[in-house]
């Protein structure tokens, strides 16, 4: 049974959940939300609310996600800016997705003298990935979909990875294993992580 931790307040981190599509960062990052008393960020939410509401911004960004294109760097940056909270710690999911998103986060945080405390890459198997989406079938979640936003995130998100692990940021965690299994060694991660 899973245990929901009283949220850490004293320990503010900024943390930052990476993973290709179907890695479990969702899940993982409403976890860590509660126990560290973090604003959850998730860019996927936030444009799928978008897409619901038939927002201006929510019609353009179905148009590139039904087609698994990443949403212009511009709009989604925008809209991270508009929701970084002012005090406490954040937890994003789904961004940066690229390099230059990555380099614009640690402009806007440097701005208000912040930074990205810990970066969390989340490794699973391609195959495990397909089955895992395949299971969950959101409406974004069709086989051609699902495959052309792999090779989307290895080809976009990945230099961002790289760029987290030259300045040290980075923890790479195994997500082929329970909630709680990868839970556990994502906390033991940002407990090493914190100063």
């Amino acid at each position: 049974m899973w245990v929901v931790y009283e949220a850490e307040k004293d320990n503010l981190v900024n943390v930052i959940l990476m993973g290709p599509p179907g890695a479990g960062k969702g899940t993982q990052a409403e976890l860590l939300a509660k126990r560290y008393a973090l604003f959850h960020i998730s860019t996927g939410d936030l444009l799928r609310k978008a897409i619901l509401e038939k927002t201006k911004l929510g019609e353009a960004a179905k148009s590139y996600m039904d087609r698994g294109i990443l949403v212009p760097d511009e709009v989604v940056i925008r809209l991270i800016r508009e929701n970084l909270p002012q005090n406490g710690g954040f937890l994003l999911d789904g961004f940066p997705r690229n390099l230059k998103q990555a380099k614009a986060l640690d402009e806007m945080l440097a701005k208000e003298g912040k930074e990205v405390t810990c970066v969390l890459n989340l490794n699973v198997a391609e195959v495990e990935l397909l089955k895992r989406m395949k299971e969950r079938a959101r409406f974004d979640d069709h086989p051609e979909t699902v495959l052309k936003r792999l090779e989307v995130y290895r080809h976009e998100t990945e230099p961002a990875v790289l760029y987290y692990k030259e300045k040290g940021r980075l923890k790479w965690v195994d997500g082929a294993a329970s909630v709680k299994e990868v839970n556990d060694r994502i906390q033991r991660e940002l407990g090493a992580a914190q100063p």
